[in-house]
């Protein structure tokens, strides 16, 4: 016969615990972040032949979903991507601001030794 195998722990592991902690945000944040995000998309789609201008929305509205949800990282992407000419037609912003929704914020966990 043979032994039993030994019980594991009831502590979690490095593996186990959670690597990011997401913020919520409230339903009223995320409505204003997405009405904004959709009206610089729909303004976007239709400066495409004029750069600046749609430069300057991109701009305004990384500045105000910045105020709205704060400072968060995923924004820098969706500005970068949108600087990319032809790609104003494709909403990034309703997406980056989706996966600010969903992901929340990624914040690292130091271990303290």
């Amino acid at each position: 016969m043979t032994p039993p195998l030994p019980e594991p722990s009831k502590q979690p592991t490095s593996a186990e615990t959670p690597s990011t902690k997401t913020l919520k945000f409230s339903k009223q944040r995320l409505a204003l972040a997405f009405a904004i995000a959709g009206i610089s998309d729909a303004i976007g789609a239709f400066v495409t032949p004029l750069p600046p201008i749609g430069w300057v929305t991109d701009v305004a509205t990384a500045l105000l979903l910045f105020l709205v949800l704060g400072r968060q990282w995923l924004l820098l992407p969706g500005l970068a991507l949108e600087a990319i000419p032809g790609f104003g037609v494709l909403p990034f912003w309703l997406l980056v601001v989706g996966a600010i929704a969903v992901l929340g914020t990624p914040r690292p966990t130091f271990e303290r030794h």
